[in-house]
């Protein structure tokens, strides 16, 4: 026996399997193109941070950042007892687009412009852009007051010194 019924029409039934087929796609790749959509979705909004190295050493942590491209002053440094959070902001390049009638005669370091060139955005951008916060907690308490944070050639290096917790304390007898 086939597929077909006795009284069914095999235009019908290839008419039927074909609609059945675009409903459910109109092309074998739309699955596809769909997920490339959504994560592309994911990566436009995703928050990006940092790589960072956390090294322990006997006195002390030390925390390494990546941030090439951020300026010193947007970049915080919080601790709590067993906590670091680090904060930066990396912001937009500011454009200087040539106003109208303006010349530009090398002041800008070096070759003067085209006549009508002006400044614009990026053809290719995959930096990011705004503001991140990153935290670490340490297994032993860290010497807030004793912080260093060093920036230097797109690395932040902040340095905690252990607390030394282990005291000794002597106590008087009385009677």
């Amino acid at each position: 026996m086939s597929a077909l019924g006795a009284n069914d029409d095999p235009a019908t039934a290839t008419r039927t399997i074909h609609t059945m087929l675009t409903l459910r796609s109109s092309s074998p790749f739309d699955l596809l193109d769909r997920l490339e959509q959504q994560l592309n979705q994911q990566r436009q909004t995703a928050e990006r941070v940092p790589s960072a190295e956390v090294h322990e050493t006997p006195e002390a942590y030390a925390v390494v950042l990546e941030l090439p491209g951020v300026d010193k002053g947007a970049i915080e440094v919080k601790a709590t007892e067993r906590s670091l959070l680090i904060s930066a902001e990396r912001r937009l390049p500011r454009q200087r687009a040539a106003q109208p009638g303006e010349a530009d005669n090398g002041a800008n370091g070096g070759e003067p412009s085209a006549p009508n060139e002006t400044a614009c955005g990026p053809l290719l951008s995959e930096f990011r852009y705004g503001t991140w916060s990153r935290g670490f907690r340490f297994p032993q308490p860290i010497e807030r007051e004793r912080l260093q944070a060093v920036y230097r050639d797109g690395l932040l290096t902040v340095t905690a010194p252990k607390a030394n917790t282990a005291t000794t304390v002597t106590v008087n007898v009385e009677g």
